[in-house]
């Protein structure tokens, strides 16, 4: 057989690879990732009670809103990065798109707010509880992202890894928000932004290890 004829044999029968299997395959683990985290959070910590105080609700929006841009950006540039060479056309600094915008809102929310009122309104009286329940809601989402990355081909393994810490971690803040009921942006930037920045951190430093392929 010539080198002719092989290449006639290898190209009879090809299949057409379908691009889009990673991509699918990942936006339905980050929603899986999601309702494990809502399931995981309402189950441990419950729901606010007083959801229907419209006071209340509008922060819930807010918190929600916070961690679903998060995620959603967060997702956008996780899907280009499990691709080989997909970290060199990412602008991924445009995730911290929603971290810029929620301190700005909290800086305004302090300045207009006299001095003596400004620890509580930071501080609130679940920020431990924050700080410790959203990376530790994050790890089941955290873990099912990081498998489905890894059957994929990153090349920038520490890149990756902080993506898929940085959306576990908005994913974790949607799931913990149902429960908080410290309502001021101040917290949500402070408490919020702080520990999915954890998660991102966590997932940078675990990246290499984890999506070794």
């Amino acid at each position: 057989m010539n080198t002719d004829e092989l290449i006639d044999v290898l190209s009879t029968n090809v299949e057409r690879v379908d691009t889009g299997k990673v991509s699918r395959t990942l936006q339905i683990v980050i929603i899986s990732g999601l309702i494990l985290a809502l399931i995981t959070g309402i189950a441990a910590l419950g729901v606010r009670t007083d959801v229907r105080d419209p006071s209340a609700f509008g922060f819930l929006v807010l918190k929600v809103g916070f961690g679903v841009a998060v995620v959603l950006l967060g997702s956008r540039y996780l899907l280009k990065h499990v691709r080989p060479g997909g970290e060199t056309r990412s602008w991924i600094f445009l995730t911290t798109v929603p971290f810029v915008a929620v301190m700005a809102l909290a800086g305004v929310s302090l300045i207009s707010a006299p001095a003596s009122h400004w620890n509580h309104m930071m501080m609130g009286d679940r920020w431990l509880e924050c700080l410790l329940s959203i990376p530790v809601i994050a790890v089941v989402p955290f873990a099912v992202i990081t498998w489905t990355v890894r059957m994929a081909a990153p090349t920038n393994l520490t890149r990756t890894g902080a993506l898929a810490g940085l959306v576990a971690g908005g994913i974790s803040a949607v799931a913990y928000a149902l429960h908080c009921t410290d309502d001021s942006l101040p917290f949500v930037a402070l408490w919020y932004g702080s520990t999915i920045v954890l998660c991102t951190l966590a997932g940078a430093l675990t990246g290499p290890r984890l999506l070794r392929w």
